[in-house]
């Protein structure tokens, strides 16, 4: 059997004990984060995307794949409401890879770069001995954006569970497409005290569960209150799109209902954001579905691990 992803990551935070004031976040978060002198710190953040898992290259074309490997890690600098600083790319290239095409792929690379600020200060290119697909790894910097980062663990009993944008359908074009939400998520910390946050990228389902776990607390969502995407809607069940796709790339956050209206009052961004649902102390998700009824909502999102 195939581990999981979320017990694989308790296991390697379980081996060693790292010093909270060297590093105040470790794993576990969208970001480590490293203590620096004079009271300054900065985050890291590393994502690998693969050819067959992440996207097929043959169809997305090798400059909207540069775009997504570095957007996905631009929205983990997002989930944190942290400041990108810069970031380096190693790319595992198949047999036959021209110089062509690795520009292409950088040029995708760099269109988002420069769309956040984000310079490209170096990497590493290798290829394939034998048969292999593409791979792409970001490694990536930032800072915090004037308030302590926000983690995953901080969601309280009472909070309002909100979410940016819309939901589901990913998998037909926003997957390669999206905007990380990195100028929203740093809007919103200015404007109210957010408890948890993460960007969603394993779906709804699981990645509100992260934030729960990581609490201590339960949740109650309601499903009519979804904003389920356009492209969800088309799909058999949008519902479940919504809740399970995964890759939407937008944040997933809670605060108290005084912060939430605060925000709902200031907030002047074209981004949406929609509150979905309350955290509880119940110990486990339930879901209010569209005919009235209360189900558990188990994490039904992606898995990395599973054959």
């Amino acid at each position: 059997m195939s581990p999981r992803e979320d017990d694989i990551t308790g296991w390697l935070g379980q081996q060693r004990q790292l010093s909270p004031a060297e590093i105040p976040i470790g794993i576990g978060d969208d970001m480590a984060q490293i203590a620096l002198a004079q009271g300054s710190s900065v985050l890291i953040t590393t994502d690998m995307l693969l050819d067959g898992a992440h996207f097929d290259v043959k169809t997305a074309g090798l400059k909207r794949v540069g775009y997504k490997s570095m957007a996905a890690s631009l929205s983990d600098c997002a989930a944190m409401a942290t400041i990108p600083l810069a970031a380096v790319v190693a790319v595992g290239l198949p047999r036959g890879f021209s110089e062509g095409e690795l520009k292409e792929l950088h040029s995708g690379v760099i269109t988002a770069a420069d769309r956040y600020d984000c310079p490209l200060v170096g990497g590493d290119i290798t290829s394939w001995k034998g048969a292999g697909r593409l791979a792409v790894c970001v490694s990536m910097l930032s800072k915090p954006g004037g308030k302590p980062p926000v983690r995953r663990n901080g969601a309280r009993v009472g909070d309002v569970i909100c979410v940016t944008g819309s939901l589901g359908g990913s998998g037909l074009r926003k997957h390669l497409d999206f905007e990380p939400r990195v100028k929203e998520a740093l809007k919103m910390v200015r404007i109210a005290d957010l408890h948890a946050m993460m960007d969603i990228s394993d779906g709804l389902s699981t990645d509100l569960n992260r934030i729960c776990t990581q609490s201590g607390v339960g949740a109650w969502v309601e499903a009519s209150a979804l904003p389920i995407s356009e492209d969800a809607k088309g799909r058999a069940d949008p519902l479940d799109a919504a809740l399970n796709e995964g890759e939407d790339f937008e944040l997933l956050f809670t605060l108290s209902p005084d912060q939430w209206g605060k925000l709902r009052r200031l907030w002047s961004d074209p981004t949406p954001i929609t509150e979905i649902g309350r955290i509880t102390e119940i110990g486990h998700m339930e879901i209010r579905l569209p005919d009235g009824t209360v189900a558990p909502l188990e994490p039904g999102g992606y898995e990395h691990l599973m054959s």
